[in-house]
């Protein structure tokens, strides 16, 4: 039995290659929490998660004080019990962000160093459905930028093979959303899919009224119209709209997607490992979606995702948005518009350990090898 003697902690902070903007705010720093788990056998395991550029020094507090020193002296395979022992340790702060956060980067290091010792890699580890998924990018679909910058964006990204493109919605007047739409579709024609994203920024009958307004353009979906507490406002909306509702990034407990799926409030599940506290949680969610028929797009992290997705049945896409080109030695694998399973044992990222040491935030880097009496 192979115990945790070692758990290192650092943070990056990334600073996004294109402008990122949304109906709510703009996304200008991404904080990058990283945990390096170690255990007695000399066995590694790398894992991380983020912040959208606020809670990342909170993030590392909790990881210091709190969960790092509970790893220590554990068997290292036993995930599901860390989890919960981990989770219960912070209950009075759950289920929230930051919390959430934290469990991820230690939960998907784990699954990182089981993965590794075991030789092979995640997408086989945790279930091994398929070894590719369809892309849809993302990066060309920002707010701020204008209808030509767009119709252009997805052209090239169909000619690439990509399955869609994302665009943001949420101008002030609905007229606007849908003349930039409308722009789209006529350049990709039908068998292109457009997937809409409003990041929680309309009410419930704003939400309604654009959708109605929206369908004439077959959109493949209308993701977080509306803040992701309101169960009951999605249900109305679902029940109004045949345009399929997505909802996931903004959840951060798995019994938060038992409700709206049990309710009827979405039809698509975008369960993000960095927010849902790791791949521990984030399994869970998809086949229990698999239960519902209902398929899993998860948000971000691509370079994550793509195992995941390809781990379960009902993966159906990977988001394009590349994120880690500074901190890795190699890419997530394109072809034909796919994103390819990585071949490789662990979670599927190759770390660039200078490049790592050197972004490294000074004040949050720290070794943690005594267990928390």
């Amino acid at each position: 039995m192979a115990r945790i003697e070692k758990v290192e902690l650092r943070m990056v902070d990334l600073v996004p290659k294109v402008r990122r903007t949304d109906a709510i705010q703009s996304f200008v720093s991404q904080e990058t929490p990283i945990v390096t788990i170690t255990d007695s056998d000399g066995a590694v395991g790398t894992g991380y998660s983020y912040t959208i550029g606020t809670g990342g020094s909170s993030v590392m507090r909790l990881l210091v004080d709190h969960l790092a020193p509970r790893l220590i002296g554990r068997d290292a395979d036993m995930i599901e019990g860390i989890w919960h022992e981990l989770e219960f340790a912070t209950h009075a702060t759950t289920i929230g962000a930051i919390t959430s956060i934290a469990l991820a980067a230690v939960d998907t290091a784990l699954w990182d160093l089981r993965a590794r010792k075991q030789g092979l890699p995640l997408w086989k580890l945790a279930g091994g459905a398929k070894d590719r998924c369809p892309l849809y990018t993302t990066e060309g679909g920002w707010l701020h930028i204008e209808t030509q910058a767009l119709v252009d964006d997805a052209l090239d990204a169909k000619s690439k093979g990509f399955t869609g493109s994302k665009m943001k919605i949420g101008r002030p007047h609905g007229s606007e959303d849908f003349e930039r739409l409308s722009a789209v579709r006529a350049a990709v024609g039908d068998g292109y899919e457009i997937m809409t994203d409003c990041n929680q920024g309309f009410t419930v009958d704003e939400a309604i009224r654009r959708a109605d307004r929206l369908r004439e353009l077959d959109l493949a979906w209308f993701e977080e119209p509306l803040p992701a507490d309101d169960i009951d406002g999605h249900v109305r909306l679902s029940r109004s709209t045949a345009t399929p509702i997505a909802i996931g990034e903004s959840l951060y407990s798995i019994r938060h997607f038992r409700e709206y799926m049990q309710k009827g409030a979405c039809s698509i599940v975008q369960v993000d490992v960095g927010r849902i506290g790791g791949i521990t949680p984030w399994l869970k969610v998809a086949h229990a979606a698999e239960a519902f028929d209902i398929p899993v797009c998860p948000h971000f992290l691509m370079e994550l995702h793509v195992s995941l997705t390809c781990a379960v049945p009902n993966g159906k896409y990977v988001e394009y948005i590349p994120q880690l080109d500074d901190l890795t030695s190699s890419r997530m694998a394109i072809e034909d518009g796919h994103a390819l399973a990585p071949s490789e044992p662990g979670i599927g990222i190759d770390w660039d350990w200078d490049a790592l040491r050197a972004k490294s935030i000074p004040e949050f880097t720290t070794t943690v090898t005594q267990r928390e009496e």
